[in-house]
């Protein structure tokens, strides 16, 4: 594709998810490609990087384009990423309008307002604080709750690309071998820091394409995402419920911790999640693990109360963690949206807990950064339920420093993860 084409494809790709607003950009994506099979894999990732990098200065592009007298459509959007990208004029006016496959000639007032942006910064003094840091007006009290002075370090490190995370699975290998095996097809992934059982690559890398992902030597996994794993501190012969399991990554590294022995069921009310997983569990060669489809007044959870050692709780959450990799998300979520969460989120737990015996455990993790989403929801689930209690996970595959909390944050800036929260929950006996 021409410069100009690509460019014209870029246009409608933002417009495409303008349209979609509640469904997520990547999805929007794919959709878009899908419909478009002749855009090869270099045009489908010059067109992503723009949208992308579009997506992560949404606020700020928008309050320029205000600022210069135009609006925050689709097409001057791309104009005014393109020219904070230095982009010269002439260059630019002549891929928009350069051929049959263009977006079209920019008019007198589109090049006028495109042409007041030329030797602005990106970022100024004026813009309000929200704006610089790209998130809702009604999202940054609760985000300088949790972050306090490390806000700006924190949003900064959410607007870097995210780098690629794997879990090796050491029921097939053992980090040096699979580290090995990548090497041999130019995937050079280092440890990460820790997860015991992470590697890492920068930028975008065609894993899945690797004979080392096909023989399930590795998933593909954040590395923040495999240490909440670890907080359930899993042995072999345990029975375990993944309660919120999706398509299983995490179920995958609780099968492997446990040495594919015992017993693990993963729900999930989403049977095409569900579904998602059979494919994974097989090529990890996981044998251990049932699945069920939560749905309305199921007799499943009443039969089997009181009975798992360990329950863990991936509930769904606002995702504030997971910026770095979607960055839309941002301003998909509304504050009744939070709202719904937060309640939504204390049901989930509450039927949860039905499900721990006494002496068993529920771990309950989110991919939020938010104070009413992590702790919060812990101490009012804790106040409801007298019969648990925070206690350390003690997990020999978490770094020390981790062990011994009862709750965990993990953060882009500090640790170079996606955010995510867990807490453990220990049913007491009854003679505690």
């Amino acid at each position: 594709m021409t410069p100009t084409a690509r460019l014209a494809a870029s246009i409608d790709l933002l417009a495409a998810m303008e349209a979609a607003p509640r469904k997520p950009a990547d999805a929007v994506a794919n959709s878009f490609f899908r419909e478009r099979r002749y855009i090869g894999g270099g045009d489908r990732r010059a067109i992503s990087g723009l949208v992308w990098d579009i997506m992560r200065n949404w606020r700020k592009l928008g309050w320029w384009l205000e600022q210069s007298g135009g609006t925050a459509s689709p097409r001057m959007l791309a104009g005014a990423q393109l020219v904070f990208d230095r982009t010269p004029m002439e260059k630019l006016a002549s891929i928009y309008g350069g051929g049959r496959f263009a977006a079209g000639a920019l008019s007198e007032s589109e090049q006028a307002v495109l042409n007041a942006l030329i030797g602005k910064e990106l970022e100024c003094a004026d813009m309000p604080r929200a704006v610089r840091l790209e998130v809702p007006d009604w999202l940054l009290p609760k985000l300088e709750e949790t972050f306090g002075a490390d806000l700006e370090a924190e949003i900064k490190a959410m607007a870097e690309p995210a780098s690629l995370d794997l879990r090796i699975n050491m029921l097939r290998t053992t980090r040096t071998e699979a580290m090995h095996a990548l090497a041999r097809e130019g995937l050079h992934a280092e440890e990460t820091k820790l997860s015991p059982w992470g590697l890492r690559l920068e930028g975008r890398q065609p894993v899945t394409a690797s004979k080392p992902f096909r023989d399930g030597l590795v998933e593909i996994q954040d590395e923040g995402s495999q240490l909440v794993a670890a907080m359930a501190g899993v042995d072999p012969g345990m029975r375990v419920l993944d309660y919120c399991a999706g398509a299983g990554g995490k179920t995958l590294a609780l099968a492997m911790m446990m040495e594919n022995k015992g017993h693990i069921v993963a729900c999930d009310v989403s049977v095409v999640r569900l579904e998602g997983a059979v494919k994974r569990l097989r090529r990890a060669g996981v044998h251990n693990v049932e699945r069920h489809l939560l749905t309305e007044g199921d007799k499943w959870a009443k039969r089997r109360a009181a009975s798992f050692d360990r329950v863990l709780v991936d509930a769904p959450c606002s995702g504030t963690g997971t910026w770095r990799r979607n960055p839309d998300a941002r301003f998909r979520t509304t504050q009744v949206d939070l709202e719904e969460l937060l309640v939504k989120q204390a049901a989930i737990m509450d039927r949860a807990a039905a499900l721990v015996k006494p002496g068993g455990r529920m771990i309950y993790a989110t991919c939020s950064l938010l104070k009413a989403e992590n702790a919060g929801q812990v101490e009012q689930f804790v106040a409801r339920n007298p019969e648990f209690r925070l206690v350390a996970s003690g997990s020999p595959a978490l770094p020390e420093r981790l062990r011994e909390m009862t709750m965990i944050s993990l953060t882009p800036a500090r640790d170079e993860t996606d955010g995510f929260f867990a807490a453990v929950l220990e049913r007491q006996l009854q003679n505690d």
